[in-house]
């Protein structure tokens, strides 16, 4: 991957995709629990996204409903990914699939699984 892409991308497209998953975490996260709950994994959530979602706060819609904040602001972050990282390359367009970090997951998963099934 590293040949394809210079490291300051990789580096800039994981720390977006990390927060975007996260984002995207706390939301299924909160499908099963409140955001005030003591499990673990949700305070983590909840601590790590919140200045976030203060953050987004001016250019969040008030119809939406709390759940879904994280969501909306996840959104924002898949653009930025999607149409930032091509413009600061100079491409047109990066393609479908071209994001370093889920590129990685994915190559990862199907070498696993091609592992399993030998």
């Amino acid at each position: 991957m590293s040949e394809a892409f210079p490291i300051w991308v990789i580096v800039i497209d994981y720390v977006l995709g990390v927060i975007m998953w996260t984002l995207i975490g706390r939301v299924g996260m909160g499908l099963f629990l409140p955001e005030n709950s003591s499990f673990f994994f949700m305070r983590i959530f909840v601590r790590t996204t919140d200045p976030l979602l203060k953050l987004f706060a001016p250019i969040t819609p008030a119809f939406l409903i709390r759940p879904l904040v994280p969501l909306y602001v996840a959104w924002f972050f898949f653009l930025f990914r999607f149409y930032l990282m091509p413009l600061l390359l100079g491409y047109s367009l990066m393609g479908v699939l071209s994001f370093p970090l889920e590129s990685e997951i994915g190559r990862d998963v199907a070498h696993l699984i091609r592992m399993l099934l030998n």
